[in-house]
């Protein structure tokens, strides 16, 4: 055992792979994911061993940018978008779990280092970790409250979101339902439709306004058992059946106009050359909704699905398209290359990775965490924290400033970002580890019992917020909540219980502001308590 874990370079392997392995262990539907490695570092630590010098500052550093590239985006745009309730709920949430651990570690006379870890612990940041490690002095045991709340945030929120719809006596199913039939009429949806009104019988279709007036598309004719692509002028046939794309409530009046839905399910749709996935990054579409892009007129496409923060969805006609997003874009094959061109990058052809960008990126975020500012006569500095994370969103919301790109494709980004996360948790946890069992003898109860409150408190307090002053419903609250406690597990809990988009779009709103403003909440944090 000495001689392996002697070896700096194994200890850290050790310490990354068993984390990673407890971390995939589930239990009723609950895991710890890459978190677990602080729990193998902190007994690492207390063992006496070490990793190597630097390895935390580093991954640190590509941690925050990452964070921020994939922020970037969705940040600042929501408080201005249709979002803004949900915006406002994550603001609630964050500040009663910042409140609350200040004020329980005044009254309780928690360490400051210790509270702000329950803090990132409680809200499931670890973003918050790495900005309050980045303000406490060196050897902090930040990492130790961190990982005694890190499970009741995890838990906490799954029990939440189950616990909330039966205190409420809420069906849940019946609300997804209701939202589905509200949301019917915006969905994309495909028709084939039966010729028979004498009144369109051997016009043309580009003699039919009204298709176009009522935002549809024909994109295709039966011949046989095939569905083939039409042309404008081509005349229309008593018992022709013609493909229609548009929104349900849309279609209904194209049907009634054309004739009556076919009862045919015998024909083949070669649905794969008529889609396609398109990340959106020009100017053309980026920053304007889907009624106001007016593709089906445009482009002849429509977009059927949309990926936010790995949260996909469909898109309603309010939905606005922000940078670096995956549309899947349904149409002619043609079309759809026209509206690539127009709209950004195939997703195969922005899977390049720009090492440059991200160099330049980086290295611009360290040296504006360098820089001190002066405020009431004592200096601050955003830090190795900080520093980063700003110039990511700015970069990230832009998507390129000058020559510098502000995007990493996905696969990229989560590499780097996973590898900086447990670079971080690595060291972190082994500097505290040393400390761990003398701090848990003086402080275990006391960090327990902050832990649940830090936890729960929020969600209490935001669901009062959003039923009573924002007047929300259940299912986006449920969502929010998610959200606005960086809680990927709580949504999976909910996505799995009902049919319904409602609580994915609520989250994906709310988690990019809780994300940034957990981080700088923690440093308040550690600069608001008693050093």
């Amino acid at each position: 055992m000495d001689l392996l874990l002697g070896n700096r370079l194994l200890a850290l392997f050790a310490v990354l792979t068993g984390g990673l392995i407890i971390g995939r262990i589930n239990l009723a539907g609950l895991s710890l994911g890459n978190s677990a490695v602080i729990f193998t570092a902190l007994g690492l630590g207390h063992l006496g061993y070490g990793i190597p010098d630097g390895l935390g500052t580093l991954g640190l550093v590509l941690f925050v940018y990452c964070v921020g590239i994939a922020a970037g985006p969705s940040f600042f745009r929501v408080f201005v978008r249709r979002g803004k309730k949900l915006a406002l709920l994550g603001v609630a949430l964050v500040a009663a779990g910042g409140l609350a651990a200040w004020l329980l570690a005044r009254l309780l006379h928690v360490p400051t280092d210790l509270a702000a870890g329950v803090f990132a612990g409680a809200m499931t940041s670890t973003p918050a970790l790495a900005a309050a490690t980045e303000a406490l002095p060196a050897g902090s045991h930040a990492a130790v409250g961190y990982g005694l709340a890190y499970p009741f945030g995890v838990v906490g929120v799954v029990l939440f979101v189950q616990l909330l719809p039966r205190l409420l006596s809420a069906d849940l199913a019946r609300l997804a339902r209701e939202s589905g039939e509200r949301d019917d009429s915006q969905q994309v949806s495909r028709a084939l439709v039966e010729v028979l009104n004498p009144a369109v019988i051997g016009k043309e279709l580009d003699e039919l306004g009204f298709i176009a007036e009522a935002g549809c598309l024909v994109t295709r004719s039966l011949v046989g058992r095939e569905l083939v692509p039409v042309s404008p002028d081509m005349p229309l046939e008593q018992g022709q059946h013609l493909l229609v794309i548009g929104r349900e409530s849309d279609l209904r009046l194209v049907v009634e106009a054309l004739g009556r839905r076919s009862e045919r399910t015998d024909y083949i749709l070669e649905t794969e050359q008529h889609r396609m996935q398109i990340v959106a990054t020009s100017r053309r579409v980026v920053g304007h909704t889907l009624a106001e892009l007016r593709l089906r007129r445009t482009f002849n496409v429509s977009v059927a699905r949309v990926s936010r923060h790995g949260v996909e969805y469909v898109p309603r006609s309010d939905t606005e398209i922000e940078y670096g997003e995956m549309l899947t874009v349904v149409g002619e094959p043609a079309d759809l290359q026209r509206f690539a061109e127009a709209a950004g990058h195939r997703a195969r052809a922005f899977d390049e990775t720009n090492l440059i960008s991200v160099g330049i990126g980086l290295t611009a975020g360290v040296l504006l965490g360098m820089v001190s500012f002066g405020i009431g006569g004592s200096s601050l500095s955003l830090g190795l924290a900080g520093g980063p994370l700003l110039v990511a969103l700015v970069l990230g919301h832009f998507g390129q400033v000058g020559p510098v790109v502000g995007h990493l494709p996905l696969a990229s980004r989560m590499v780097l970002q996973e590898l900086g996360l447990v670079f971080f948790l690595a060291s972190a946890g082994v500097q505290a580890g040393g400390q761990i069992a003398d701090v848990l003898r003086q402080h275990s109860a006391t960090l327990l019992g902050a832990a649940a409150t830090v936890a729960l408190l929020p969600m209490a307090l935001g669901y009062l917020i959003a039923r009573f002053v924002l007047r929300l419903d259940l299912l986006q609250i449920l969502g929010a909540v998610c959200g606005g406690m960086t809680s990927t597990p709580g949504l999976g809990v909910i996505t799995g219980k009902v049919d319904s988009e409602v609580p994915a779009v609520s989250y994906a709103a709310t988690y990019p502001v809780s994300l940034i403003l957990i981080t700088v909440a923690a440093r308040m944090l550690v600069l608001a308590l008693p050093g």
